[in-house]
C-alpha cells in the first residue's frame, strides 16, 4: 500500500477529476478507518488498473495469437479493458466490504460487552475504568474502538464528547445506538445500570428476530442445495452411465465428464457456505 500510495502521486489529477463521480468513498473510508483521501484512494486505483491492464493485454494478446484468432491485439486490448473495468470497480467498493467485515466484529460482540459493562456497574465499578476493561479485553473492533475514547479521554477530552464522536463514524447502526443511549443516559444523569439493561433487552429482541429471519432464509436455500448439489448430480451421474453405454464414449471422455461433475459440485458447495456464512446474524458471537 505505502508503495502504490507514493507510486500513485503522479496520478493525484485524476483522482481529483474522479472524485466528484464517486462521493459515497469519503464516508467508506472513513468507515474502513482508512487515512486516505478520496483523490489519493482513486488515483491508487487508477495506477494499479493500469498496471492490471497492462497485465492482461500482454496475456491475452499472447493467448488469442496462440490459438490463431485474427487481429488477436484489437481483441486483447477490449477484454482486458472489460476485465479491467470490473477490476476498478471492485477496487470502488472494497472500503465499503472492509467496513462490512468491521460491523460483523463489532456487532458480535456488543452484547457481550453490554453484559460486561451492565455487571461492572452493578458492581460499583466508575464508567471511566469498564471503558478501561472493554479496550483491554478481547472484543475484537469493540475493544479497539474504546482504547480510541479512552487514549482521548486520557488526552483530557469529555468522556461524552469522545463517546460522541466515536458514534458518529462507527459504521454499525446498533452498535451507534447502544453509544448514543449511553450518552443520553449520562447527559440526564439517570441510572446507568437501568440504560444498560435497557440497550440489551433491545438488542436481545432484535437478536431473536435476525435469528428468525436467518431461519426463514435458509428453508429455501436447503431445498435449493438440496437440488442443485445432490439431486441433480445423482441424476446426471445415473444418466451419463447410461448414456455411454449407448454411444460408446471413450474411456478418456467418461472420466473427464465425471470429474468436471465432480468439480461442479464442488463449487456450489462452497458457493453456499459462502452464503450461508454471509446471512448469518451479525448479533451472533462465533
Amino acid at each position: 500500500m505505502n508503495v502504490l500510495r507514493d507510486a500513485s502521486s503522479a496520478f493525484m489529477g485524476t483522482g481529483e477529476v474522479l472524485q466528484d463521480l464517486f462521493p459515497f468513498l469519503r464516508l467508506y473510508l472513513k468507515q474502513a478507518e482508512s487515512d486516505l483521501s478520496v483523490k489519493e484512494y482513486l488515483s491508487m486505483c487508477f495506477l494499479s488498473c493500469l498496471l492490471f491492464f497492462g497485465f492482461f493485454s500482454i496475456f491475452f494478446i499472447l493467448i488469442l495469437s496462440s490459438v490463431g484468432i485474427d487481429n488477436p491485439f484489437l481483441f486483447g486490448l477490449v477484454i482486458s479493458l472489460v476485465v479491467v473495468f470490473f477490476v476498478f470497480f471492485q477496487q470502488l467498493f472494497y472500503p465499503k466490504v472492509y467496513a462490512h467485515r468491521r460491523i460483523r466484529s463489532i456487532e458480535k460482540n456488543l452484547l457481550s460487552v453490554l453484559q460486561n459493562v451492565l455487571i461492572e456497574l452493578n458492581s460499583g465499578v466508575p464508567l471511566f475504568d469498564i471503558l478501561v476493561n472493554i479496550s483491554q479485553g478481547e472484543y475484537g473492533e469493540v475493544s479497539k474502538e474504546f482504547t480510541k475514547v479512552v487514549r482521548e479521554i486520557n488526552a483530557g477530552r469529555p468522556q461524552i464528547d469522545a463517546l460522541e464522536d466515536m458514534a458518529a463514524v462507527n459504521p454499525s447502526l446498533f452498535f451507534r445506538r447502544a453509544v448514543w443511549q449511553l450518552v443520553n443516559g449520562m447527559k440526564s444523569g439517570a441510572n446507568m445500570s437501568n440504560v444498560v439493561n435497557e440497550i440489551i433487552n433491545s438488542l436481545s429482541e432484535e437478536q431473536v428476530l435476525q435469528i428468525q429471519k436467518y431461519g426463514g432464509q435458509l428453508n429455501p436455500l436447503a431445498m435449493f442445495y438440496m437440488l442443485v448439489v445432490v439431486i441433480a448430480p445423482s441424476l446426471g451421474m445415473t444418466f451419463l452411465i447410461i448414456l455411454s453405454s449407448f454411444i460408446s464414449l471413450s474411456n478418456f471422455a467418461t472420466k473427464m465428464i465425471f470429474w468436471s461433475l465432480y468439480g461442479i459440485v464442488i463449487f456450489f458447495q462452497m458457493m453456499f457456505m459462502g452464503i450461508i456464512k454471509s446471512r448469518r446474524p451479525n448479533l451472533l458471537r462465533d
